[in-house]
């Protein structure tokens, strides 16, 4: 029985392994950076966060689930986030917020031995005024290139 077919190859595979050798694909993969939703009823602010890096040509989003702490950072990890922007009532009260380099903290935690030492220091995550938001993940995001 005979069955009239077309085949094509275009070596996707060969072009992506290559765009690999060259690094091209390291840049479209990152992520937007992510707005960790810690309290619902400051969803507003959290929104405005975003509205201001996207202002700035900065990819953004803010996490719009009903999870906890971790469960909103793991998130951030599976899109690719480069950074993420924490800001609970402790830095609403004090006018700022945290940002974590989440690319930082990834490299530096596989050489760490000593967890309680980890949470104490924090290396890749630090505090900033809530109008330097966009000065600051910018000011990240250039490190990574």
């Amino acid at each position: 029985m005979e069955v009239p077919a077309v085949g094509v190859s275009v070596g996707v595979s060969r072009l992506l392994a290559a765009l690999e050798l060259k690094g091209a694909g390291a840049a479209a993969a990152q992520g937007p950076v992510v707005i960790l939703a810690l309290e619902k009823d400051q969803m507003a602010a959290y929104q405005e966060m975003a509205a201001e890096l996207r202002a700035a040509g900065v990819r953004a989003e803010v996490y719009l689930g009903g999870s906890n702490f971790a469960k909103q950072l793991k998130y951030a990890d599976k899109r690719a986030a480069p950074v993420a922007v924490i800001q609970g009532s402790d830095e609403r009260e004090n006018g700022e917020l945290q940002i974590k380099d989440l690319i930082l903290g990834a490299e530096l935690s596989k050489s760490i031995e000593d967890n309680a030492e980890w949470r104490e220091a924090q290396p890749a995550q630090f505090s900033v005024p809530r109008d330097q938001l966009v000065a600051a993940v910018r000011q990240t995001l250039d490190r990574k290139r």
